[in-house]
């Protein structure tokens, strides 16, 4: 069974195989040779891995955000907090960490914060003679904020995986997002007065009010969502779908700047990219049920005990764990498979499960922006046109913020738990 567990996926990921085969050819490896259980068994974990009502609310977050990236709503969140920000050194840096979040509290995307808001911004910082590797890794790492504040995609993941609130996990994710923000914004105005660059310019009331009345519509849909979330007034799911509806008629009607066409273009955007991310899901699932089924998680708990570690060490232990993987596997596939593996020891060392699943995230999200195979990376360098090495370079900086919020957010619970309790 070690064979169809450990040797096959490490095979086939070094052969460069998509590693949603990669986890599928395993499962069927282990149930064809070492297992007498029906192979009815596969398709029916399969599909019960995506057959989650928490789910539907993936395809809705992805359109509305698709929708809301496609017309003029990145600029005006733009100009609205460079307006409010003007006064600070280093301001267009601090506008692309105030943007990145607040666009990311619409889509939800890591990936599409870092193009939509890197097109306009990083143009911008050059002109400002921000060197090139700043602006970019700035825009690169900022971006993985939006898995971490709501409404983050992989944390509905992780809520159907462990069985938890997506509303708690929601309310966990606001203050650690918030957290990282203000640490990257503090390094912008830091490294900008050290290097004599982007002074600021005089506050001026008007334009921030021009400024907050041409963007009021587009900061009306994070204020549906988790209002009417924690209003009491619809599930996560249904609030997504209400974002949609309120995403497509701001766009068509209110700022008529998408067309009908492009309305239907990134509907087929949407299911492009659900398609992909739910076979993911499914196939990530399957194997963790395998894990399961082989009780690898109560031999793992019963290891753990045997070693007396304390909860701190064991969270320790999962922070490098989890940086490692990130580096290596995106942060869905790294949910399903590490959530089953690694909540019941947090469980049984009397850690709560919503406080691990933020940990959870902060490691993941430093994941999607560290060499080698971090997906932000590719997506800046396909947006912004610049070589990779000088993203690399731009990185180290924002890395190590990343892991000072990641220490912060791990043994300080009340960063995460301070808004639901």
């Amino acid at each position: 069974m070690s064979f169809a567990l450990g040797i096959v996926p490490g095979v086939l990921l070094l052969l460069g195989f998509p590693l949603y085969l990669v986890l599928l050819a395993a499962v069927s490896i282990a149930l064809v040779f070492f297992m007498n259980i029906p192979y009815a068994a596969l398709h029916q974990n399969l599909f019960g891995a995506i057959d989650v009502f928490a789910l539907l609310a993936v395809p809705f977050f992805i359109y509305a955000g698709e929708l809301m990236g496609r017309g003029s709503v990145a600029r005006r969140l733009v100009d609205l907090v460079q307006a409010g920000a003007g006064p600070l050194r280093g301001s267009l840096g601090v506008t692309t960490v105030g943007t990145s979040a607040i666009f990311g509290a619409i889509s939800g995307a890591s990936a599409a914060t870092v193009a939509t808001i890197g097109r306009i911004m990083v143009p911008e910082m050059q002109r400002a003679r921000y060197p090139d590797k700043f602006g970019a890794g700035l825009v690169t790492a900022v971006g993985a904020i939006d898995i971490i504040i709501p409404p983050s995609i992989p944390m509905i993941v992780y809520a159907a995986a462990a069985n938890e609130s997506v509303p708690r996990l929601y309310a966990a994710g606001v203050l650690p997002g918030l957290l990282i923000a203000a640490l990257l914004a503090a390094y912008v105005v830091f490294y900008a007065r050290r290097h004599g660059f982007d002074p600021g310019t005089r506050f001026d009331a008007p334009a921030l009010r021009r400024a907050l009345g041409r963007s009021v519509w587009a900061l009306g849909a994070p204020v549906i969502i988790l209002g009417g979330i924690y209003g009491g007034i619809f599930s996560p799911t249904e609030s997504a779908a209400v974002a949609c509806v309120y995403a497509a008629l701001v766009t068509r009607f209110v700022y008529r700047d998408v067309s009908w066409g492009e309305i239907v273009d990134c509907a087929a955007v949407t299911v492009r990219i659900t398609a992909q991310i739910f076979i993911i899901v499914a196939c990530a699932s399957v194997y963790a049920w395998l894990l399961t089924v082989q009780q690898v998680p109560q031999a793992l708990v019963a290891w753990v005990q045997q070693q007396q570690l304390g909860p701190l060490e064991i969270l320790a232990a999962a922070n490098l764990l989890l940086l490692a993987v990130g580096c290596f596997v995106d942060p869905l596939s790294a949910i399903l498979v590490l959530t089953p593996l690694l909540v019941p020891i947090v469980k049984a060392a009397g850690i709560d499960t919503v406080h691990f699943g933020v940990v959870m995230m902060v490691n993941l999200a430093i994941g999607l922006f560290t060499p080698p195979f971090g997906i932000n990376i590719f997506v800046a360098q396909s947006a912004l046109k610049l070589p990779v090495e000088t993203i690399y370079r731009g990185l180290w900086p924002f890395v190590l913020i990343y892991l000072a919020a990641l220490a912060l957010v791990t043994y300080v619970p009340s960063i995460s738990l301070f808004l639901w309790r």
